[in-house]
């Protein structure tokens, strides 16, 4: 009788840490299979964030809170430094390396820099001369990108595009890509940046969408969503940016007018499935305060695909 006790009660308990065990099984399981599907659904997007929102800090902090933020992608724009920049034309070989290795150390993939202008008001030669120091400074920190502002001048229009047009293929044969933005003057909007880039003419060179400057260069009164079906075929990339109206661009992405799911929608429809959703602006505060910002805004990207 005993031992038929005991062996009873061994095979409960067996059967009882089979289940524990089959339980710890099926959660890791699970775990990896969310972990898969999560992936899956936000593969097609690197998700990042450029260093704008900490341009009152060393790029470093910058780095730091965009990795804390849970990013591992991250675009290089404005910074405290002497030009305001992190690189520019005045940036040395010496430290872009510096600046490569920094981002590495987060564990952080550059996919696009902002560089400023470039000397066409010299010659168009220095204008030439001064984007391949730019697009050597991008190969450096193994960026994907450059990201061009476009100019604001009439005179230089033509010379401003010239230097772009020498420099495609150079930038090509480096594995960079050159892009620009909806950014004011005469590249305000879709048609505008159309243009400019069927002007240039080469497959090396095509659009940043930015939904956030769209408001803001029409005053409010041109719906993104709608001047996205301008670009179709363009788009490359997006700089996320909201808006609130009037004039205010420094908005976490989801807070402000910008519909970025219909949006995306609509860039999805011209050609732009998977690529960078890199966000450049958010709500102001305190170094900590921003970082937190960060992370919302980057679930709210996450959303997008779900």
């Amino acid at each position: 009788m005993g031992s038929q006790s005991n062996r009873r009660q061994f095979l409960h308990r067996s059967l009882q840490w089979s289940a524990v065990i089959s339980a710890a099984h099926f959660s890791a399981w699970r775990r990896e299979a969310n972990s898969a599907l999560e992936h899956s659904i936000n593969s097609n997007w690197q998700i990042g964030c450029y260093t704008r929102p900490w341009d009152k800090y060393d790029y470093r902090a910058a780095l730091d809170a965009i990795a804390e933020a849970g990013f591992k992608y991250a675009g290089l724009m404005t910074c405290n430094s002497k030009t305001g920049l992190v690189i520019s034309i005045h940036t040395t070989e010496e430290e872009s390396l510096e600046i490569g290795e920094e981002a590495a150390k987060r564990n952080l993939e550059i996919l696009s820099v902002y560089g400023g202008g470039i000397p066409v008001d010299q010659s168009l030669q220095a204008g030439i001369e001064g984007l391949r120091v730019l697009i050597d400074r991008c190969a450096a920190v193994k960026a994907k990108t450059l990201l061009m502002g476009g100019i604001g001048s009439q005179d230089l229009f033509d010379a401003y595009y010239k230097a772009i047009a020498e420099c495609c293929d150079y930038a090509f044969e480096k594995k960079v890509g050159l892009t620009i933005k909806p950014h004011g003057g005469f590249n305000a909007n879709g048609p505008q940046c159309r243009s400019i880039i069927e002007k240039v003419d080469h497959k090396n060179f095509r659009l940043w969408y930015d939904p956030g400057n769209i408001y803001y260069y029409s005053n409010g009164e041109l719906d993104p969503v709608d001047d996205a079906a301008t670009v179709d075929g363009l788009v490359t990339g997006m700089c996320v940016k909201d808006y609130l109206h009037p004039k205010n661009v420094l908005v976490t992405p989801g807070e402000g007018q910008v519909n970025f799911e219909a949006v995306l929608a609509r860039l999805k429809k011209g050609g732009f499935t998977q690529g960078p959703l890199v966000i450049e602006t958010l709500k102001q505060g305190s170094l900590r305060e921003i970082a937190v910002e960060a992370q919302k805004a980057r679930k709210f990207l996450q959303s997008l695909g779900e």
